[in-house]
């Protein structure tokens, strides 16, 4: 079977290391029978797993991506419940199981990815609709489309996005695939405002840079202007200041430095750059996406700090959309 696997109580306690004297996120967040019950749940927020490398295949990219989900979830809900994160503020509700295609050329992988994003975008809507903000672990970044369209669709309008990457992911749309998520869902008017943030000059192309230069309604922060100076913050701040209320996140992990994922960059924020980027945001978001991470590459390397990584980044974004 193909589609979403809901979580069970029993589901998350077993991936729950118990300890006396403590109590970890495991035993406190919750859990749903149906995604009928979303609107029931006195969570705000909402885990997602995407795990699945099939668009980071298709554009050409090293396998891997689909490792991070269960990795990360072990990790999170093994984390403390104390007075900074209790637990029950979030809600696990599962993860896509795909199959992949026969064929494994690009443009079966292409065809397999429309499949996901359809399967995907009806369970954010669904997210978004309850009220809920989802905050999704993949998967290559293909799924930041079924995201976008998910989100629009229950906004009723197109919404902005902030991406921090080393790429803008605006590949042609001649074909699904993680390099192009951001241009279909420019081309079927679900994204309006479109902003990069720390974007390598050295690894975006003459096709994406003339959109870039072309299109009014995308905009960048080039990472080799961000090393220049230490204000990281206050220019995320001016940068996103502008954009609308129907904002959404995404952040690619290949954009912290060694971090593991088919990308990989000795060049770029630290993780601690990232955390203080997610912890002083004064902005609502109405979703977060963690994606190309991986804790194990089809060619051999690991690095099981990836999830650790990832939930460093998910307990900050709670934290700070909390206290707005």
């Amino acid at each position: 079977m193909e589609g979403l696997k809901l979580y069970s109580p029993a589901d998350i306690l077993a991936l729950t290391r118990h300890r006396e004297g403590e109590i970890k996120l495991g035993e406190k967040v919750q859990t749903l029978p149906s995604l009928d019950d979303l609107k029931q749940s006195n969570a705000p927020f909402v885990l997602l797993g995407i795990p699945e490398d099939i668009g980071v295949r298709a554009n050409y990219g090293i396998a891997g991506t689909a490792s991070a989900w269960e990795a990360s979830l072990r990790s999170l809900l093994n984390v403390q419940s104390n007075s900074f994160l209790n637990g029950a503020e979030l809600l696990v509700l599962g993860h896509f199981e795909f199959k992949d295609p026969k064929e494994t050329d690009p443009a079966a992988l292409s065809k397999k990815v429309e499949a996901i994003d359809d399967m995907v975008y009806p369970v954010i809507q669904k997210i978004i609709e309850a009220g809920k903000t989802p905050i999704i672990i993949g998967g290559g970044h293909n799924n930041a489309y079924p995201i976008i369209k998910g989100v629009s669709l229950a906004r009723g309008k197109e919404i902005d996005v902030v991406n921090i990457d080393a790429h803008a992911d605006l590949r042609e749309t001649n074909g699904r695939h993680s390099g192009n998520g951001f241009s279909y869902a420019i081309k079927d008017n679900y994204l309006k405002n479109y902003s990069i943030f720390g974007l390598h000059e050295n690894y975006n192309n003459y096709h994406v840079l003339q959109q870039i230069k072309e299109n009014p309604h995308v905009n960048c922060i080039y990472f080799d202007e961000l090393i220049k100076t230490k204000d990281r913050t206050q220019l995320l701040h001016n940068f996103v200041q502008p954009l609308d209320y129907n904002l959404g996140l995404e952040i690619d992990l290949d954009s912290i430095e060694n971090v593991l994922s088919s990308a990989s960059t000795p060049s770029g924020f630290t993780l601690n750059d990232m955390r203080r980027l997610v912890l002083n945001g004064k902005k609502k978001f109405h979703y977060l996406h963690l994606c190309e991470g991986a804790v194990e590459l089809s060619d051999g390397r690991k690095d099981p700090n990836t999830a650790k990584t990832i939930v460093y980044l998910i307990t900050d974004f709670i934290k700070a959309q909390l206290n707005l």
